[in-house]
């Protein structure tokens, strides 16, 4: 349990930090003061003044939040302060403060999988055959056990994820695998079928496969820099695409709001990675951030996405949203981000207490 929640505060920590100093630099850059830096909510339990700004520790570590002079929009700002005000900056200025919190978090992933990558490399699993499905195309065939599938319809492959990719996409044209048997290389014909299965969220999507599996041999690629970067990059896009898909289909209903978790989840889920490793660890660390990132790209007023989509608002009526109408959509802000609290706590003391 200590070490659960020691894991969770140095999650948190870092997720928070990163966010809230996207906002801060950024807010510096374009000339707006910021008043606040604080990690936390709540009182004030430590911190230090440096020019206007009061960097601090609040009492509660759920959260974060930096305060700049004129970021409400009934604010009311001394004459001389009127050139570091928030409100008084370009949109574009005022757009790109805001997203730069949840822009920092994808950044962050960034860097996490582009220093794991070049530390560790990436596993790569052989593109080599193991069990052969009785009756499926690739048993007519006669590809066998351990043939390496070397190129297929003359495109190198050197991992199974890229044959699967080749097979799948096929549309079911027929398919010259070059394989190494042994000491010799045998070219084969096989034409893929097409067959139903489930995806990650257990919807039936159609795919075309030959009817075989890996025989499970890998190995550790190393990666240059140039390497290492651009896979980082793919690795996060296909986690926020991941993630926004998630919460399309949640709002649909294909995936259940039982599966959302909140604070106790993620206090344990951080004690395991914490237990199996380092590198565990700070990947989870980078899968919380894109999470994060994501979220607070959602139009839901309070959140970053819903500032944003106030500005885009503003962009095209050509002014503000009325000081009315912006707070009318903060409480229904307010009211969606508390329904969504208790239902994680609900799914959380839920596996605490009737899970199994």
């Amino acid at each position: 349990m200590t070490q659960n929640i020691f894991a969770f505060i140095i999650v948190l920590s870092v997720l928070i930090l990163v966010h809230e100093l996207g906002h801060f630099l950024v807010a510096r850059l374009f000339g707006v003061g910021v008043e606040k830096f604080s990690l936390g909510f709540g009182p004030r339990i430590a911190g230090k003044t440096i020019g206007i700004t009061d960097y601090r520790l609040s009492a509660i570590p759920l959260g974060g939040y930096v305060k700049m002079i004129g970021d409400e929009p009934d604010s009311d700002i001394l004459p001389e302060d009127i050139h570091l005000a928030f409100n008084h900056k370009p949109l574009f200025k005022r757009f790109l403060i805001v997203a730069a919190g949840p822009f920092s978090n994808l950044l962050l992933a960034v860097v996490i999988f582009l220093g794991l990558f070049l530390v560790t490399g990436i596993p790569v699993i052989n593109p080599v055959i193991g069990k052969i499905d009785p009756g499926s195309p690739a048993s007519h065939a006669g590809i066998q056990p351990n043939d390496h599938v070397i190129t297929i319809n003359g495109k190198p492959v050197d991992s199974w994820e890229a044959m699967s990719n080749i097979i799948s996409s096929s549309g079911g044209r027929e398919l010259t695998i070059t394989i190494q048997r042994g000491d010799q290389t045998v070219d084969i014909h096989v034409t893929p079928s097409k067959q139903s299965a489930k995806n990650l969220f257990g919807e039936s999507v159609d795919r075309y496969i030959i009817g075989v599996m890996s025989a499970g041999e890998s190995h550790i690629r190393k990666l240059t820099i140039p390497e290492a970067f651009s896979e980082s990059l793919v690795q996060t896009y296909r986690i926020a695409e991941l993630t926004a898909l998630s919460i399309v289909k949640m709002i649909e209903g294909t995936i259940s709001t039982k599966t959302l978790g909140g604070p106790i989840m993620i206090a344990e889920m951080a004690g395991q990675q914490a237990r199996e490793g380092a590198a565990s660890f700070i990947f989870f660390i980078a899968l919380l951030s894109i999470n994060l990132g994501i979220l607070n790209f959602l139009p839901i007023p309070v959140l970053d996405g819903g500032h944003l989509f106030f500005f885009l608002i503003e962009a095209v009526i050509r002014r503000p949203l009325s000081v009315r109408a912006q707070e009318l959509a903060q409480q229904a802000g307010i009211a969606v981000l508390a329904l969504l609290m208790i239902l994680v706590f609900y799914n959380d003391i839920h596996r605490i207490f009737f899970a199994g």
